[in-house]
């Protein structure tokens, strides 16, 4: 018999866990991004330090994710909009991506919220299965100008 799986905490970030933060943005940039982003982008998003400044100036806004007291994703949202999601691979499939999305639009509707919206890239399938079938449907595709690649985002809402 198998045993159940184990259950996902969603709770807000600490400091203390800032290092599992970086971690896991520099793991979702090597399996999702790097393949997709042109040398420069790249070099780029290193020199820049866009990871560490962005865990640097909003880690106490994220919800992270944990099973068995592991750091297995996290989540950020400015507002009705979700500006990150990331989720480790030893975590996916485990239902991780979900609570956090559920945690995000629980705080949104407790703000009186009425939309979610996000946006993710088109060679990001995964994603886009995601919110589909989290209720999320598409509303506008354009260049995607953040990562200079010539990729193409999709933009979706969900009402609340």
């Amino acid at each position: 018999m198998n045993p159940a799986p184990a259950a996902v905490l969603i709770r807000p970030a600490v400091a203390d866990d800032r290092a599992a933060l970086l971690a896991l943005l520099a793991e979702t940039f090597e399996d999702t991004w790097r393949e997709q982003l042109t040398a420069q982008a790249i070099a780029d998003y290193h020199e820049r330090q866009v990871a560490e400044n962005f865990v640097a100036a909003q880690w106490p806004r994220f919800v992270v994710a944990q099973i068995d007291g592991e750091v297995l994703g996290f989540a950020h949202r400015d507002g009705g909009f979700v500006d990150a999601l990331h989720v480790a691979a030893r975590g996916r499939r485990r239902g991780v991506a979900r609570a956090l999305m559920e945690a995000l639009e629980t705080a949104m509707r407790a703000e009186s919220l009425t939309l979610s919206s996000l946006e993710t890239d088109t060679f990001n399938t995964g994603s886009q299965a995601l919110y589909l079938a989290l209720g999320y449907r598409e509303v506008a595709r354009y260049p995607d100008e953040e990562w200079n690649s010539g990729l193409t985002t999709i933009r979706y809402e969900k009402p609340l």
